[in-house]
């Protein structure tokens, strides 16, 4: 009896990269604001580091998110000024969180069902960074690639590629 393997193997192709690494591909900067902080700060801090969210951080602790969804939803379309509305009127309280190992599989999957497009990393109580979906679909399409590369050179029978150094962890 012969075994028929695969090749490249399903795993290779995509890897189950975690929430740690693509952590890794960023900087090291964590936006935030405080709750008691205009909503025209935040606004104008997300413009300022290009993101489309915030971190709310209170005596080192997570106690919300704010995005520009929350800012057209919540304040603009019911005629709020932003500089006046604090942060803590309009933020998403219930921030749903991942750990470092979380996979990618699992962030993509929790930023579909429940709506979201950033996700709060937190190890031992603390944030250490934050996934949107962007570093996702990013990481995706990377991992895409190199299989599709894989499939080409099976095809035509070129050697094939020397595993990425995160395929073998």
């Amino acid at each position: 009896m012969s075994t028929v393997s695969s090749y490249p193997p399903t795993a290779q192709m995509l890897p189950s990269i975690p929430a740690r690494d693509l952590l890794l591909q960023k900087s090291k900067q964590i936006w935030s604001v405080a709750p008691g902080d205009t909503v025209y700060r935040a606004i104008e801090l997300m413009a300022e580091a290009r993101v489309g969210a915030l971190l709310v951080l209170g005596a080192g602790s997570l106690l919300g998110i704010i995005s520009e969804r929350d800012y057209a939803r919540k304040v603009i379309l019911v005629g709020r000024s932003s500089q006046d509305t604090r942060v803590d009127a309009i933020m998403t309280r219930e921030v749903i969180t991942v750990e470092p190992d979380t996979s990618l599989q699992e962030c993509m999957q929790l930023m579909t069902t429940h709506r979201i497009r950033h996700l709060p990393v937190v190890e031992q109580g603390h944030v250490v960074g934050i996934v949107s979906i962007g570093d996702v679909v990013r990481e995706a399409l990377a991992q895409q690639s190199h299989a599709l590369d894989e499939l080409q050179r099976y095809v035509t029978g070129e050697p094939r590629l020397a595993p990425r150094a995160e395929d073998l962890l």
